[in-house]
């Protein structure tokens, strides 16, 4: 007879390892042969020939399970769509006679890891503690990427700490963790220091999460170096890598850049590879490009899929093609995907742009499933760029009934009282605020100036050069005046004297972030400004201004778009 390994390998299919299950309980082998029921059990639970109801029945014909019995189905488990059931199994394992060992530890925490389970990788961390794993570099590493996905950050972070040896897998899974969980800043620093000081290389892992983390800052110089040693080390010649490098070029502001890439690229592009592009070149509203792509993508055998579509709904979006827009969502079903409530969300959008209200109610009204809120939020933000108050309070009403508690709803349509000096109105909305405990979020901008990010917040006095930021809106505001800017009060929501209005507005964090930009960069030097929500009208215009009183170009995004300013013109065409 074969080996029993060799016929193990043979094993491609569940029917053969009934087979080899019976041959072992005739011949005895199952119970007084652990390890070969043991490595019958691993087949059964992880192999692609294997069943893990079938691993389980196994496992229960056996009169004592060692841990490795208990490890080889809790790792199947783990790696199932069920991952919640590997951690009541680890559970039931630690009451049971056979004692848990590091690998019991390890399986069970990357189920927490899949299924978000902070509270149960709190408990594992304390076995492993208790029974002294904690020196298991291994382990260490599995326990701080748990911590990294399920965002307990500062528990992530004193792992790291703690490891006596850190390999790769740990720089790379706090890397990401911070870059994914709002803490971009410090995942750009701990990249520079793996590289810079602790001299270790990044792979391919290392520079997917950094890449992230500069596109979420628009941190365009640490991407670029990112890139350069990207070239360097041929991590160019993998798909993901170029991909994250086009995402980061188009969400730093630098949609050329981006495409360059795409069309210089080495490997095979794929789905995400197109549907990256698409999505840059329709955040910088180059609608006919976005569609352009498109259409080469199908020509090129790549079928665009429910996210190549948002992508140019949105381009048309951005660009107010309309028609366009409409001709995309009818044409879907017809290359065989089906619209979802996101492409519905993005036709309201498209029409609440276009000032088409009424039949972007009726869209919402006639949907095949029901409209979430962004859909409501889409057309109450729509009712306050065009006044349209009944509508307005409306929608506010389904996003009451609906239960969103979001601060944008209540703001939008105080946003609407407030063009109409309805004040009484306003301060009923605001007090609706207080009742929910609804916490307007802050304005805030980022904006890089060598290789270091600064943030501000509106009114923001904190940062060393306040004072010189504030001389130099102070000088703006006087070389504005011979190109009739007046402040659009309206939009300050509050029930003061216009002067005050005008101060409130003119600190916006985008505004100070652009003074900065200006007495910190040469003359030459593009400013890039990252804003956490839309912009605002007035600084819409006072950045135009600002582009042509000092020949600077400055490039803004906000929550929805980007927006390039050269020589008092935005690539908005000022639809946004």
């Amino acid at each position: 007879m074969a080996s029993f390994d060799s016929l193990l390998l043979k094993c491609s299919r569940l029917s053969h390892i009934k087979q080899l299950q019976a041959h072992l309980l005739i011949t005895g082998q199952f119970q007084f042969c652990p390890s070969r029921a043991t490595k019958l059990l691993e087949l059964c639970s992880v192999s692609s020939a294997g069943d893990l109801t079938y691993a389980v029945s196994l496992f229960r014909r056996l009169q004592t399970p060692s841990t490795n019995d208990w490890n080889a189905v809790l790792r199947g488990i783990a790696q199932s769509s069920k991952p919640t059931k590997a951690i009541a199994w680890y559970k039931t394992l630690c009451g049971s006679p056979q004692k848990v060992d590091a690998l019991s530890c390890s399986f069970s925490l990357k189920a927490c890891a899949r299924a978000l389970a902070r509270s149960e990788a709190r408990q594992i961390h304390s076995q492993i503690v208790r029974s002294g794993f904690g020196v298991d570099v291994l382990l260490q590493t599995t326990l701080l990427d748990v911590y990294a996905k399920v965002g307990d950050l500062n528990c992530a972070e004193r792992v790291f700490d703690e490891m006596g040896r850190r390999d790769i897998a740990a720089w790379n899974a706090l890397i990401a963790g911070l870059a994914q969980g709002s803490r971009p800043t410090e995942a750009i620093s701990l990249f520079k220091r793996m590289k810079e000081e602790e001299g270790l290389k990044p792979n391919e892992v290392t520079v997917l999460g950094a890449l992230s983390a500069c596109s979420q800052l628009g941190a365009l110089k640490e991407g670029e170096k990112i890139h350069r040693y990207v070239i360097d080390e041929q991590l160019d010649m993998i798909t993901v890598v170029c991909n994250a490098v086009i995402d980061m070029y188009g969400k730093c502001g630098f949609v050329d850049k981006a495409y360059w890439v795409f069309h210089n690229m080495k490997c095979r592009k794929c789905l995400i590879t197109w549907n990256t592009i698409i999505m840059a070149f329709a955040m910088h509203g180059e609608a006919c490009r976005a569609l352009e792509l498109f259409h080469q993508m199908s020509k090129a055998g790549v079928n665009p899929d429910t996210v190549s579509y948002l992508g140019v709904l949105c381009a048309c979006n951005h660009a107010g093609l309309v028609d366009d827009g409409f001709r995309l969502f009818n044409s879907m079903r017809g290359c065989g995907v089906v619209p979802n409530v996101k492409h519905y969300g993005s036709v309201v959008d498209l029409l609440g742009r276009a000032g088409r209200l009424e039949e972007a109610y009726e869209i919402i009204d006639s949907m095949p499933m029901y409209p979430d809120v962004v859909l409501w939020q889409s057309l109450l933000g729509a009712c306050k760029t065009y006044g349209n108050v009944e509508m307005a309070e409306m929608a506010s009403r389904k996003l009451v009934e609906m239960g969103s508690n979001h601060c944008g709803d209540f703001v939008l349509l105080s946003n609407v009282y407030a063009s109409y000096e309805r004040w009484d109105d306003v301060r009923r909305v605001r007090e609706a605020m207080r009742k929910r405990d609804v916490k307007k979020i802050p304005g805030f901008s980022y904006t890089e100036v060598d290789g270091v990010i600064h943030k501000f917040i509106n009114g923001d006095q904190s940062h060393d050069e306040w004072r010189r930021i504030y001389a130099k809106l102070d000088e703006i505001k006087f070389k504005m005046k011979p190109y009739g800017y007046v402040a659009k009060t309206s939009v300050v929501l509050h029930d003061i004297g216009e002067e005050d209005k005008e101060n409130v507005l003119y600190y916006h964090s985008e505004k100070l972030a652009v003074a900065f930009g200006l007495i910190s960069t040469n003359e030459d030097t593009p400013i890039q400004v990252i804003k956490n929500l839309r912009i605002c009208w007035d600084c819409h215009v006072v950045i135009k201004l600002i582009s042509k009183i000092y020949n600077r170009e400055i490039v803004v995004r906000d929550r929805a778009r980007f927006h390039r300013f050269k020589e008092g013109f935005c690539s908005c065409k000022d639809y946004w």
